[in-house]
């Protein structure tokens, strides 16, 4: 009886828990992108004045509190379209660990981008856009695992990394029509996030006890995982895969 309760307190409940921050992650970025095409609705009525109105203008203090607002706001219908494939799906695989995380992760992208675009862009531009939240949960994936020590979480990223490397070509100086600066601020926010928000937890192997079930046996103390093939298989166990 003794195994059956260490099973129901193993894998299954990891499984369980990855998919309900799974399915919270979805929502938050479906919410996410709700709020911002309808704020695009309203700025088009409006003939674009959110965009300029609470757009960040480098060395205005008065646009300080809008590095806030400006990842919510676009300048056109082909600038939202652009980026709402990437930000749904950077910021679902940013999210899928811990919705609470990816918050704090979402207000240290939107400083780090906003405030690089404050300090040195020209001063007659007014910024918009989630593309800045789009490098930063780009660049928050692609090493997360290497931080948190998830070998499924690094695998990801390599394939992140891999499939979107061009993207590092707008993050350059000089790149024209778009924001390379807000880009450059946003991946150096995501990587930052990938460090400041680690998993400190200890990776531990499950005790396995030495007797025969019935209560005599003297547990074996946990002992620290150093096989990436344990990793790994714990990773695929928590997947339901294994």
């Amino acid at each position: 009886m003794g195994g059956s309760d260490l099973g129901r307190g193993g894998g299954p409940v990891g499984a369980e828990q990855m998919i309900a921050e799974a399915r919270k992650a979805f929502f938050v970025m479906f919410a996410f992108l709700a709020v911002v095409w309808l704020l695009q609705l309203a700025n088009y009525a409006d003939d674009y004045a959110f965009s300029r109105d609470y757009g960040v203008v480098s060395g205005d203090v008065a646009s300080l509190p809008d590095i806030l607002s400006a990842p919510f706001l676009h300048w056109s219908w082909a600038h939202i379209e652009s980026n709402s494939g990437p930000l749904f799906v950077f910021g679902f695989l940013a999210a899928y660990r811990g919705v609470a995380r990816f918050l704090g992760l979402s207000l240290l992208v939107a400083l780090t981008s906003g405030f690089v675009v404050w300090f040195f862009e020209r001063g007659d531009v007014d910024t918009v856009g989630a593309s800045g939240l789009i490098f930063g949960y780009f660049g928050y994936v692609v090493v997360r695992g290497i931080f948190d020590r998830h070998l499924i979480d690094t695998l990801i990223g390599v394939v992140m990394a891999a499939s979107f490397a061009y993207m590092l070509t707008v993050a350059v100086p000089g790149t024209p029509g778009v924001s390379w600066l807000g880009h450059l601020g946003g991946l150096i926010g995501g990587l930052a996030g990938a460090w400041i928000f680690r998993d400190r937890r200890p990776r531990t192997l499950p005790a396995t006890g030495s007797g025969s079930g019935t209560g005599t046996g003297t547990p074996t103390p946990p002992q620290n995982s150093a096989s990436p093939r344990a990793d790994l298989h714990k990773e695929l166990g928590d997947l339901g895969l294994l």
